[in-house]
């Protein structure tokens, strides 16, 4: 009887593709635990192959990976770890995904386009996965796009705690990068005691990605530190611009707070050069040391994820993580 018992009690384990193994080594560390250990290589035409050197069988399985760049490689080894275990006779499949590849194509902009957010979401459905967990989504409704639970969670109490520790003497203005993000810049409001709100006018060049051609500041801004918030900085041309605006339009000064460092060429550069005196993220993608630069402050995103993935695992709430605010 008391066999039979065990056989049924609840077994965590945790998994690491190889995208960015120091955050999933941190995660396990904080859950007091042991990454699984994984053989993953890549035959000659550039397949991927991925086995566990252990019994996966009825466990709990969580299994991190962040879709940084070459992302279609790296979605594609997580695609190929979720069937390994679904094939392995794990219980439940966790996917937790701190940064969501394609998120930004959540919708049609123009006809004969995809939605590849969506494409992902079913990806994921089809290998095996029960649920995700992810990170400052770039448009709330992606939740949507997977069948089942996805616990959508936010870097903002990691960032603004930090921005209020350092600069919560100053006269500070939150500042949405587009009028877009309005809302999230409510929420750092809040946190940061009321901070009046900003955002910048921009217009998008629909035929060149990644390009904005004018900016204007809606706000009073004037003798204020600018707290620039995103969910990421890709080639930081957005930053770049808003940061001059702002302080074209009398700011004291600008800091900028985001989730998700792509640092995609040049951004290095722009930030490095720009007039934002910090830029802070989070360590949801891994920063390779020649993307590192004096100004950037780099958080880490390990204790969220690990207080998530214990929630999930003990049926709990992880809603209440967020103070209501999830």
């Amino acid at each position: 009887m008391t066999g039979m018992k065990k056989a049924t009690e609840k077994h965590l384990m945790v998994f690491s593709g190889r995208a960015h193994p120091e955050l999933a080594a941190d995660v396990a560390r904080i859950l007091d635990t042991d990454l699984v250990p994984t053989s993953a290589y890549e035959f000659a035409n550039s397949e991927i192959y991925v086995r566990y050197e252990e019994s996966v069988r009825g466990c709990d399985a969580f299994v991190i990976q962040s879709h940084t760049a070459p992302i279609n490689e790296w979605i594609m080894e997580h695609l190929i770890m979720v069937d390994a275990l679904k094939r392995a006779s794990a219980k439940r499949i966790t996917v937790v995904m701190p940064f969501y590849g394609y998120a930004r194509q959540d919708k049609k902009h123009r006809g004969r386009e995809p939605i590849t957010a969506r494409l992902v979401a079913d990806l994921f459905k089809t290998a095996g996965a029960n649920r995700l967990i992810t990170v400052d989504l770039h448009a709330d409704q992606v939740q949507g796009f997977f069948d089942g639970p996805v616990d959508h969670l936010m870097a903002l109490p990691i960032l603004a705690d930090y921005v209020f520790e350092k600069y919560g003497d100053q006269k500070l203005a939150v500042v949405s990068p587009d009028a877009g993000r309005i809302k999230v810049a409510e929420r750092w409001s809040a946190r940061l005691g009321g901070a009046p709100l900003a955002f910048i006018h921009k217009t998008r060049r629909t035929d060149r990605p990644n390009e904005v051609s004018a900016n204007r500041v809606v706000g009073d801004v004037k003798g204020r530190l600018c707290v620039l918030v995103d969910d990421m900085i890709d080639t930081a041309g957005t930053i770049e611009k808003a940061s001059e605006a702002l302080m074209n339009d009398g700011a004291a000064g600008v800091i900028v707070a985001a989730t998700h460092a792509i640092l995609s060429d040049p951004a290095v550069d722009r930030l490095k050069n720009c007039q934002a005196k910090e830029v802070i993220v989070t360590n949801t993608l891994p920063l390779a040391p020649d993307r590192a630069f004096d100004k950037l402050t780099q958080l880490s995103i390990a204790p969220l994820v690990a207080r998530a993935i214990r929630e999930v695992f003990e049926d709990g709430s992880v809603t209440s993580m967020f103070d209501g605010h999830a």
